[in-house]
């Protein structure tokens, strides 16, 4: 009986761990030049790297468009990757939460750098800072950015072109 009871305990214990690492893994922690690397790595895919926040209502609402130009998209080279700009320190609190109600399949991280204006312009020299904002990096020498809010067609279209 208290071995049952200890390998119950056991089991217990490596779920909670296998869960809490699953679940960290659905938002890692990205500095700008990690952000670079990823996205500008001379591959043949397509980047789609769309910055939001869960406070930022056009963000939000917008967010099911890369879902969808996701799945559109999923047998050819094109990956979509959701920069949130949330606080660090909201992370396991608010955007986790946020990501498990919401079910995205979306690939999210979450940039951490405080003065945006270490990190804006080289993201791109078009961008004032506002979100939502949206980068398409096509190779390593033509990229497109674009702020404000981005529908399904406008992202298809840049997608084809």
């Amino acid at each position: 009986m208290l071995i049952k009871k200890n390998i119950r305990s056991l089991f217990l214990i490596l779920s909670i761990v296998a869960f809490t690492k699953v679940n960290a893994q659905r938002a890692p922690v990205y500095k700008i030049a990690d952000l670079l690397k990823r996205i500008h790595n001379n591959s043949d895919t397509i980047y789609v790297v769309n910055f939001w926040a869960t406070w930022c209502k056009p963000c939000v609402a917008e967010l099911p468009e890369f879902e969808k130009i996701q799945e559109e998209f999923k047998n050819r080279k094109m990956k979509v990757l959701l920069v949130s700009m949330d606080f660090v320190e909201e992370r396991d609190k608010k955007l986790k939460a946020f990501l498990k109600k919401n079910k995205y399949t979306c690939e999210v991280v979450l940039l951490d750098e405080v003065n945006g204006n270490d990190f804006i312009n080289k993201i791109s020299q078009k961008w004032s800072g506002a979100i939502p904002a949206t980068l398409i990096v096509k190779s390593k020498w033509k990229d497109q950015f674009f702020e404000g809010k981005m529908t399904y067609e406008m992202l298809e279209k840049i997608i084809e072109e």
